[in-house]
């Protein structure tokens, strides 16, 4: 994880670099298809993972919190929680499947909580407060607005059809303030996980060279990245919230957001 980067000029919405040989931890809240016509039960998998890389997995312990926003209500699915193993290519690790059902049209903004995570190789704890989108029948009615959680990600496009090679821009908040100078952590999920085999698909694409790829907040909070390539596109903002400390260690308390792209056809 980065931890002390450097502070770079930004002359616009934000500044794009490349650090760290590592990848980026980052908590998934998944489901294969983000934009669905029927009504009923969508499944959904809860995992710690390295997707990028298809790499090492994290066990998870039981979400502190795990719910949907829908045309402004809270719906919560802890309840549809049942524990499983995540098979990587390296390790094998605890995750959840979970269900999110379908009614009404409009927008499902799946929301994780997760208990911090101890990283050993760091000495610190990680907690990544997790958003998600999944729409029914093309109708927009939440994905524009924040959740009120300590930190978030606040899309500034409809975060279940973006345009492979147009923009993604974003807000990193603060229990509702924005961060300036916000480490934005950039994660491709090469490899998506195989709802039936509890493991990853083939990977689509080989992590970058040269480590994590960045983007640094402006003075507003804003972050704006180049979508090179269909699939699912994460977003952590390390550190973003207000919580510094967990059981007598750093606590990186960071803001995730997932988008979905699509080619042009």
């Amino acid at each position: 994880m980065l931890k002390n980067l450097s502070r770079l000029a930004v002359a616009s919405s934000c500044v794009l670099s490349v650090t760290m040989p590592a990848s980026a931890h980052f908590q998934l809240a998944y489901t294969p298809e983000v934009n669905a016509t029927k009504a009923g039960d969508q499944p959904v998998k809860l995992i710690f993972w390295h997707p990028f890389e298809n790499g090492h997995v994290m066990d998870m312990a039981e979400p502190i919190e795990f719910y949907a926003v829908h045309r402004g209500e809270k719906v919560d699915l802890k309840s549809t929680l049942s524990p499983i193993t995540f098979h990587g290519t390296e390790n094998e690790a605890k995750a959840y499947d979970a269900t999110l059902p379908l009614k009404r049209s409009g927008d499902y903004v799946m929301v994780v909580v997760p208990e911090p995570y101890f990283e050993e190789s760091e000495d610190i704890y990680i907690q990544q407060i997790t958003k998600s989108y999944v729409n029914r029948n093309e109708i927009p009615t939440d994905w524009m607005e924040p959740q009120g959680l300590k930190t978030e990600i606040l899309p500034l496009n409809r975060p279940t059809n973006i345009v492979a090679g147009s923009t993604f821009t974003g807000r990193v908040l603060n229990e509702g303030s924005p961060v300036a100078g916000a480490e934005i952590e950039i994660e491709y999920m090469a490899a998506e996980p195989d709802m039936a085999r509890n493991a990853p698909k083939a990977p689509t694409a080989s992590p970058m060279p040269g480590g994590s790829v960045v983007a640094i907040s402006d003075e507003n909070g804003y972050f704006t990245f180049g979508v090179p390539k269909a699939g699912f596109w994460g977003f952590a903002a390390l550190g973003s919230g207000p919580e510094k400390e967990f059981q007598g260690k750093e606590l990186s308390q960071d803001a995730v957001l997932w988008v979905r792209a699509y080619d042009v056809k």
